[in-house]
């Protein structure tokens, strides 16, 4: 039997089964998604068995992860329904889905681990929120669900109430700090700086300063006031981009993203 299956593999599944396969081998893995074409040429590519239906995928593995959009959920669940039992344990990387409304969808007592992870993951640099009842599982279990979401970065437990601020926090943000190096590396481009120089000077900036934050401990508002001095080049350039607006930028950008994962049609 395969440790994980994966139904689904778009970018973000492709993300995690990255980080995967370096902690547990292409051999405890398998996957399916719908296009076969693409699905052969992944499994080539990942040295990783594919199968050819959702439901054989339940059955050849202990853990599934939906890697399927939103909308397919009802579809998945109802093709899996009779392969799916207390043994299996069904983790869900899609936004918006309570775990009461999980179970629902499987039409039958399961187990279910809510997640959000992020595209980082294929890096190895992901960042998971999870939240499942512990209860529901043996220590070994427990051991398995912690293994596998630090398999590609890192995991925090937190309480199913706050699973959509997590979405805005890391797992949509990625997109929101792309932006960023884009704009910053094009705004020195404009001065003569080469393109490629632009982007490595920025993207290391912008790890460095995230390890600085991860790493002292200290408020990002104290590290943010140690690079201005005063009367200095970089207070004037924050003063700018509190005129312009970034910080609303960012509140208003969390509000449409927590909406969505409230509302999701």
């Amino acid at each position: 039997m395969y440790k994980v299956g994966f139904i689904g593999m778009g970018n973000m599944g492709a993300a995690m089964i990255s980080g995967l396969i370096k902690r547990y081998g292409t051999e405890q893995v398998i996957f399916t998604r719908q296009d076969k074409q693409k699905m052969q040429k992944q499994s080539e590519e990942l040295g990783i068995s594919c199968a050819e239906t959702n439901g054989e995928v339940v059955k050849r593995s202990k853990y599934i992860v939906l890697a399927v959009k939103p909308v397919a959920y009802d579809k998945v669940f109802r093709e899996i329904r009779e392969d799916i039992d207390y043994s299996k344990v069904i983790i869900s990387i899609a936004p918006g889905f309570t775990l009461e409304e999980l179970r629902n969808m499987a039409g039958k007592d399961v187990r279910i681990v809510r997640a959000m992870p992020n595209t980082p993951a294929m890096v190895g640099e992901g960042m998971t929120g999870v939240c499942f009842d512990e209860n529901e599982f043996s220590d070994t279990e427990l051991r398995d669900i912690d293994n596998f979401f630090s398999s590609f970065g890192k995991m925090m437990r937190v309480d199913e109430k706050i699973m959509s601020a997590v979405t805005c926090a890391s797992g949509s943000s990625p997109a929101y700090v792309y932006m960023f190096i884009e704009a910053l590396a094009d705004s020195v481009v404009k001065y003569g700086m080469p393109r490629k120089a632009a982007y490595e000077f920025v993207a290391q900036t912008v790890l460095g300063a995230a390890k600085m934050v991860l790493e002292t401990g200290e408020h990002p508002g104290k590290l943010k006031d140690n690079v201005c001095s005063p009367g200095g080049t970089t207070i004037a350039a924050v003063e700018a981009l509190e005129e312009n607006g970034l910080r609303n930028a960012l509140f208003k950008a969390t509000e449409k993203c927590y909406s969505k994962c409230e509302h999701l049609d």
